[in-house]
């Protein structure tokens, strides 16, 4: 008897990591420019490598700073390393901003940041943690 694979097997997770990292090949050249504003591209510094890694993600401004819906949640290398660090650069619309004091929070706590619209693609997609970042200096 043969079982098809499901989301926790390897097979299909390694997949959906192989469709992940091609998305993020695609989106990387247009991420934080003006033309993706929905997009910034977070520039971390790896954890054991020191490599730099830049990856795109979803980015809401606030006036502090801004929040980085989690739909992977705070297990994901990109969050780690910047955890790690205690910040990050974050481009958008073509600036960079130095970030700091990063800390994971619920959905609920950063909902003004989201539109309407982008709550209920949050609540949609099951995403309840975000991580909010503050403005260096």
């Amino acid at each position: 008897m043969t079982v098809a694979p499901t989301a926790s097997t390897p097979r299909s997770h390694s997949r959906f990591l192989s469709l992940t990292r091609l998305f993020n090949r695609l989106v990387l050249p247009l991420a934080g420019t003006r033309l993706m504003p929905l997009y910034g591209v977070i520039a971390h510094r790896g954890r054991r490598s020191g490599k730099m890694f830049y990856t795109p993600v979803v980015v809401r401004p606030t006036p502090e700073g801004f929040v980085v819906p989690m739909p992977w949640g705070e297990g994901t290398d990109w969050c780690r390393n910047i955890r790690a660090a205690g910040g990050c650069v974050i481009r958008w619309k073509g600036r960079d901003y130095a970030m700091v004091e990063p800390s994971v929070v619920n959905v609920s706590d950063v909902g003004a940041a989201f539109n309407a619209m982008q709550r209920r693609g949050l609540q949609r997609f099951g995403i309840r943690q975000c991580l909010l970042m503050r403005y260096a200096g």
